[in-house]
């Protein structure tokens, strides 16, 4: 094969020939032959035995073409990705194919270009560091928690208060008609808990079981579109009350819950992991922050085909993370299950997308700007390091990813920590003074 006549049609779009020589579309013509005599039959010849010869004299010299042309098409796209000299995106479109007198195939692809990305200052940035407290309060919190899940349910004979499990059934309509995710049976809800609509679980206390209520609500304006600031009516049942009893906090359920002795360690270790998440949670909101910055100060236009495959990526994703995931379904059919419209799409997961992209735009950028590149020892550290965070072998890391995506991957983090470990915190802004009072 041979590539030939590569021309950038703009900044976005590309075009590059193939020619593939008369040998080997001869080979593939005789490739598609073998494919198909199986079902061919010549008078004369027992089904699938007439030479190939036989069947062109009787069929044309052209039979098997358009079979061994589809067949090339992808082998000749491929030749011509590893060795046209662009960077490319998306899928081909195989604008002409040629087929000279000579049988030398000659066929054009339109590609999409990676796109052109200018930099901008992606060093010593800064942002704000956000602090936190942890009170007392929190950490009583967290150990009612604990203690809610080793307590013990009791059934309820009295009218129903704040803090109650309430099983209800019930449904909503609005002027009148029921409307789509208001209506459940055995529903249990928990007085209190804000689950609901505001307004609706305060009207459940005082229902005695086996009561029957009309609630009015007005849903916030902030609402799902088609509710948003509208009067409805739900009609509930009370089917059932309960409670948990919570068990003492004391040192005998310390021991029973922890490897801790006294209420005390608990509390404290309660405290220390409480602050280790909340540390790691302000180091990503920074992260973020430093990078989002980066991303800003940089320019591109980042090609439609890139925005999809990441959006394609993320639902798939999504739905993976709720067992919805299927290989073999098309992302289309995953969009439908999981009840994703192009409106909702471009509300959730399309500004997520778009951070990935122009990260990813942005890290390869710096890549290349800084000349990144990683020793083989430096690699093979690399692969040790996910492999025991995972705990599987080396060799497995390699199997699945590869090793260039691997290392390109081990690249992208060396340019995110010259971003990050270059940047600056800023403290956070003083509330103003009649805020202070005010709380």
């Amino acid at each position: 094969m041979l590539v030939k006549n590569v021309e950038k049609k703009d900044s976005k779009t590309a075009s590059f020939q193939v020619e593939v020589d008369a040998k080997e579309f001869d080979e593939a013509v005789n490739k598609a032959f073998n494919k198909n005599k199986g079902s061919i039959s010549i008078p004369g010849f027992r089904q699938g035995k007439a030479p190939r010869a036989v069947v062109e004299g009787m069929y044309g010299h052209d039979v098997f073409y358009q079979d061994a042309i589809d067949e090339l098409v992808a082998p000749a796209y491929e030749y011509g990705y590893d060795n046209c000299g662009l960077k490319i995106i998306g899928k081909p479109a195989v604008s002409n194919m040629d087929l000279s007198d000579d049988k030398v195939l000659t066929l054009t692809f339109d590609v999409e270009l990676y796109p052109e990305v200018t930099l901008g200052e992606y060093k010593n940035l800064s942002a704000v560091k956000e602090t936190y407290i942890i009170t007392e309060e929190d950490v009583d919190g967290q150990i009612d928690g604990v203690r809610k899940r080793n307590g013990r349910v009791i059934d309820l004979e009295r009218e129903a208060q704040m803090g109650d499990t309430a099983d209800i059934d019930f449904e909503g309509t609005l002027d009148g008609v029921p409307f789509d995710g208001g209506k459940a049976e055995g529903y249990e809800l928990e007085l209190g808990s804000n689950t609901f609509v505001p307004g609706f679980e305060e009207q459940i206390v005082g229902m005695n079981i086996g009561d029957e209520k009309d609630i009015n609500i007005t849903f916030p304006e902030d609402y799902a579109a088609e509710l948003a600031g509208k009067d409805v009516v739900f009609k509930v049942k009370l089917n059932g009350l309960s409670m948990t009893e919570l068990p003492e906090l004391d040192d005998d359920f310390v021991q029973d819950v922890s490897e801790f002795n006294t209420v005390e360690e608990y509390r404290a270790d309660t405290r220390k992991d409480m602050e280790r998440v909340m540390d790691q949670q302000m180091d990503a909101k920074f992260r973020t922050a430093i990078m989002t910055k980066a991303c800003d100060n940089m320019t591109v236009e980042i090609p439609e085909s890139m925005m999809q495959e990441k959006i394609d990526e993320l639902i798939r994703s999504y739905a993976a993370n709720f067992g919805l995931s299927d290989p073999k379904m098309s992302t289309d059919d995953i969009k439908k299950m999981m009840g994703l419209d192009e409106e909702a799409i471009n509300a959730t997961i399309r500004p997520a997308a778009e951070y990935q992209v122009k990260q990813e735009l942005l890290l390869n950028a710096i890549v290349e700007a800084e000349n990144i590149e990683v020793t083989d020892e430096e690699l093979e550290d690399y692969i040790k390091g996910a492999a025991e965070s995972v705990g599987v072998t080396p060799d497995q890391i390699r199997q699945y990813f590869g090793e260039e995506y691997i290392k390109n991957e081990f690249k992208k983090e060396k340019a995110t920590r010259i971003v990050i470990e270059s940047a600056t915190e800023e403290a956070p802004a003083e509330e103003p003074a009649e805020e202070k009072e005010a709380e």
